[in-house]
């Protein structure tokens, strides 16, 4: 059950939008973005414009449901072609790489923005965010891109709760990064190896795996389930199939990473002498 406070945390959040008059909402079907677009709907109506990137960093999957949310609530969307590997150094994937990409797409936002007549942006990440390396939070910034469920102070678990309780389907969905977030720090980044991590990552949700990452390290898989998976990942016939799929997709080794899943394990290198090497 959801308790007074949170409830209250809700109608405050709402009232923040509602203040902007006209807002768009950066939206990409997750859980953050979706519990914000919601919320900004019920706060403006038909004052809010959803803003959707399209690359080959965004799974077909997350885009098609961006579109299925905003034609059920009703919502006006726009999505706005952004090709990260055409920004000068992104494919190198330099410790900065968030920050370039959400640089350029905040930007690209605000052109539409700028033509429809809408001043307020507004972006999901929330509370817990503040505790990781998020170089791509200092563009938010720099752009002047308004973070309301940081402002009024909401933690993931809270969304997921207040989402349930609105019947938002994304309230248990998994966490998601964009697919580049994928490579360790200075290997390439092509639309490839791209293409072979979505492959791969839509394989094992097909399958029934829910929190997941699929890592990948030159020809090496590394795979991230939450540990509760790990005795239905290590049944026989699914180790098969998945190292069948997984070769079939261009990758020549595949492991399991028995730390398991857990947001930003790309950073665990980044105070290691051998991570600016």
């Amino acid at each position: 059950m959801t308790d007074d406070k949170l409830l209250n945390k809700y109608e405050e959040l709402k009232k923040y939008l509602g203040s902007f008059g006209k807002v768009a909402v950066a939206f990409s079907s997750g859980v953050d973005s979706t519990f914000l677009l919601y919320a900004a709907k019920e706060a403006l109506g038909d004052n809010v414009l959803a803003l959707t990137a399209s690359s080959c960093s965004f799974p077909v999957r997350e885009l098609k449901e961006t579109k299925a949310f905003c034609e059920e609530h009703g919502i006006r969307q726009i999505i706005v072609e952004s090709e990260e590997l055409s920004i000068e150094g992104f494919s190198h994937n330099p410790k900065n790489r968030c920050y370039l990409c959400k640089r350029e797409l905040f930007q690209k936002f605000r052109d539409v923005t700028e033509r429809e007549g809408i001043k307020e942006i507004v972006e999901g990440s929330n509370l817990d965010d503040n505790g990781d390396y998020r170089p791509g939070l200092m563009a938010v910034a720099e752009l002047g891109i308004q973070s309301p469920l940081r402002t009024i102070g909401f933690t993931k678990n809270e969304i997921r709760m207040m989402s349930k309780h609105l019947g938002l389907p994304t309230w248990e969905k998994q966490s998601f990064a964009c697919l580049s977030s994928r490579f360790p720090y200075g290997e390439e980044i092509t639309e490839k190896k791209l293409g072979m991590v979505d492959t791969a990552e839509q394989y094992l949700l097909d399958m029934g795996f829910h929190q997941l990452r699929v890592r990948i390290h030159g020809n090496v898989a590394r795979i991230e389930l939450d540990p509760s998976e790990f005795g239905k990942f290590m049944e026989e016939d699914v180790r098969t199939k998945v190292y069948d799929m997984f070769k079939k997709t261009g990758f020549a080794y595949v492991a399991l990473d028995i730390k398991g899943y857990r947001t930003g394990s790309m950073n665990e290198t980044l105070n290691d002498t051998s991570a600016d090497k």
